[in-house]
């Protein structure tokens, strides 16, 4: 549970008290169209009836990484979900004029996340991160960034943290996935400028772009309430994964040689050193060679484009930490028709995987 509460930082908007134990739809400008029309953001802030940390909630800072948006609605629409103390800002979409667009970047072809804390004199870019730092992170004590994978790649859920940070430690352990990915994060990003200000946040990484996936948005929903349960904003008992291991390592497993895929594996696998991820075969199914996994780890994400050239990104393995053997894991993964279950079979709907073995 919480120590003791913050004062919450989010008693008024816009000038507007937010009064205790009431949620409030609100706008944040954050730029001007060609047009000179102001553009701006919707927000939901929900307090709670006692005092308590304040969280914020983004989905779409890339614009076509929607899995975060379709989180956030569904939690804000669901009438059982209650703050008790404490606030919630939420955002489903950070990045307006990208989601308009149906790109991951702005129009300048800046990437938002590589923009912060900002510049209000600065690019397009930096401007909007700047009001965003301003107006939201440096409001909260706590955040949460939900993103998916890039165009025509797969996220097995993850959650990216810095661990050496013990607050940033706490709600990434709490949010309850199975795979943790230790790091600051690149120069620019939210988390890492937030996390450098003091406000504590990670990144759920989970699905693909362009998707409203029904088990991602499961998982990040799960997570987000955990996050809140462990921060003592709202009651009840934490959902927790058979297992959690910290990745330090991972690297992108790449082909050789120009084909055609067929998959061994699917995102959420774990797999040992030298096993079989792919096979990379001409049209015609001669085989040019197998692609196989480095070290014994777990598949974070993987291509979903079959067809790929030399150097093309195949599969982004973690590396297990020592001592951690692939079968113990398998072992650990107990319960039947769980959720990380679901999610492997739900994600691996999206390529076809042939059992290598059985092949031969």
């Amino acid at each position: 549970m919480a120590s003791a509460p913050l004062l919450t930082k989010l008693d008024s908007w816009d000038g507007v008290p937010i009064a205790l134990g009431t949620g409030h739809d609100v706008t944040l400008p954050v730029s001007e169209s060609f047009s000179g029309m102001t553009v701006q953001i919707p927000l939901h802030i929900r307090r709670g009836t006692e005092e308590g940390p304040t969280v914020f909630v983004t989905g779409a800072l890339h614009g076509d990484e929607i899995n975060g948006t379709g989180a956030i609605r569904q939690l804000l629409q669901d009438p059982d979900f209650q703050v008790l103390r404490g606030t919630l800002l939420a955002v489903p979409v950070l990045n307006i004029l990208a989601f308009e667009r149906h790109s991951r970047y702005l129009p300048d072809r800046r990437d938002l996340n590589r923009s912060f804390p900002g510049n209000c004199n600065g690019t397009l870019a930096a401007r909007m991160a700047r009001t965003i730092f301003e107006n939201i992170v440096k409001r909260c004590d706590y955040g949460i960034d939900l993103h998916t994978a890039a165009v025509r790649r797969t996220n097995y859920p993850t959650v990216r943290a810095d661990m050496e940070n013990p607050e940033v430690r706490r709600i990434a352990e709490a949010f309850g996935c199975e795979i943790i990915i230790d790091g600051p994060g690149p120069k620019g990003a939210l988390r890492r400028e937030a996390c450098q200000f003091g406000c504590g946040t990670i990144v759920m990484e989970g699905g693909e772009v362009w998707k409203v996936e029904p088990g991602i948005v499961e998982s990040a929903v799960r997570g987000i309430k955990n996050v809140l349960r462990e921060l003592g904003m709202i009651d009840g008992a934490g959902e927790s994964p058979d297992y959690q291991v910290v990745v330090e390592k991972s690297k992108w497993v790449r082909a050789d040689r120009g084909g055609f895929l067929q998959f061994h594996i699917q995102a959420g696998d774990v797999v040992e050193k030298g096993q079989p991820l792919a096979t990379n075969t001409t049209l015609l199914g001669c085989e040019h060679s197998v692609i196989s996994s480095p070290f014994d780890g777990i598949v974070m994400g993987m291509t979903t484009l079959p067809a790929g050239k030399p150097g093309e990104p195949i599969c982004n393995v973690g590396r297990l930490p020592k001592k951690t053997k692939p079968a113990a894991l398998r072992a650990l993964r107990r319960r039947e028709q769980g959720l990380e279950d679901r999610l492997i079979e739900d994600l691996a709907s999206n390529v076809l995987v042939v059992d290598r073995a059985a092949e031969e």
